[in-house]
């Protein structure tokens, strides 16, 4: 047998060799030194902290003139109610803000890596696209974990500084002791989370097309706005159970009701995985097609 027919082993250098902690610990870094990322959560997390000030100063006239809509009726629970403040300030932020949050996340994962060039390095390199979609997607869902969480305590500490350990009630009138307020604020919190994932999966699904990440950022804005609207007309009711959207200012409201009422919040959470793996499916099957 000559030294030609002798199989000798090589070191493997693929994608397996990389480590997938090491990734998304780059990622997470790469993420949190954005300053319009550091911008947005910060933003986000003083919004509790301006709606428990601003309810202190017209708490007293807001009780007889009540707002239709059901943002405006909860920030009128939310007032002298340490309860319903977080949870007030999250459902008026989820319409707009918190969305921009993820959309941001999704559109610089990819398209602004994309525009900075930055991209072609992960896809020449020894890295599988199915790890740097996963990369992606975690810092993603990260953002939108973080934006949620400041929020959360924020106003959880703006309305126990402002109102008190007493003021833990219902809108049923029942008194919550502080451990079940926070277990009902952190649920609420969890399915908000779930929503801005599905944002951000789309974000990403849009961002694995275009170089341009402020038209991922409208694309998905506009999306909302739509859906919104659409949500709206009575005459296209059939089609309001695939909304996203769909009872984003009802279903957290359940969790303020004693007892509470969770089917709204479970057909929103199956809706919104739904829409978490078509939009992630998507941007696989883009990434696995493209070469820079």
């Amino acid at each position: 047998m000559t030294a030609a027919a002798v199989a000798v082993p090589v070191s493997r250098t693929g994608h397996d060799t990389v480590p997938l902690l090491r990734l998304i610990a780059a990622e997470l870094r790469w993420i949190f030194h954005r300053p319009r990322t550091l911008a947005v959560l910060g933003l986000l997390a003083l919004v509790p902290i301006v709606i428990g000030i601003g309810l202190t100063f017209v708490g007293q006239n807001s009780g007889s003139n009540a707002p239709d809509d059901s943002g405006g009726a909860l920030l009128v629970s939310a007032v002298n109610n340490a309860f319903v403040l977080p949870i007030a300030a999250m459902v008026m932020t989820l319409t707009l803000l918190l969305p921009l949050a993820s959309a941001m996340a999704g559109a610089d994962a990819i398209a602004g890596e994309a525009a900075h060039g930055t991209l072609r390095g992960w896809l020449i390199a020894p890295v599988s696209r199915g790890r740097l979609l996963t990369v992606k997607a975690f810092g993603v869902a990260t953002v939108s974990v973080v934006a949620v969480l400041a929020m959360c305590v924020t106003g959880v500490a703006t309305g126990l500084i402002i109102n008190g350990t007493d003021s833990l009630f219902t809108l049923s009138g029942t008194t919550l002791s502080l451990g079940e307020a926070l277990l009902r604020i952190l649920l609420v919190g969890g399915w908000i989370v779930l929503q801005l994932w599905a944002v951000g999966a789309i974000a990403l699904a849009v961002s694995s097309f275009t170089e341009h990440p402020m038209l991922v950022v409208a694309s998905v804005l506009a999306m909302n706005i739509v859906f919104t609207i659409l949500g709206f007309l009575s005459s296209l009711k059939a089609v309001h159970p695939f909304l996203l959207t769909q009872n984003w200012t009802l279903a957290p409201a359940s969790a303020l009701q004693d007892p509470m009422t969770l089917s709204m919040m479970g057909e929103g959470a199956v809706r919104a995985a739904c829409y978490i793996v078509v939009g992630l499916s998507i941007a696989y099957g883009r990434l696995v097609t493209r070469d820079g």
